[in-house]
């Protein structure tokens, strides 16, 4: 009895972590997500074709 216990005991304990993480709100949220998309947005105006790139 004491083995059973022993592994269930983590796994249960492991399932709720994991179910509690998934339902969290801020899962999808990245705080420097914004930031990255302002830097490629600023990237792709810089390589855009008439502005001294080679393809020009």
């Amino acid at each position: 009895m004491i083995d059973i216990f022993t592994v269930v005991v983590p796994h249960v304990l492991m399932a709720i972590a994991i179910w509690r993480l998934l339902f969290r709100d801020d899962l999808d949220d990245d705080p420097i997500l914004p930031n990255m998309r302002r830097l490629t947005a600023q990237h792709r105006r810089r390589a855009e074709p008439g502005e001294g790139s080679p393809g020009a």
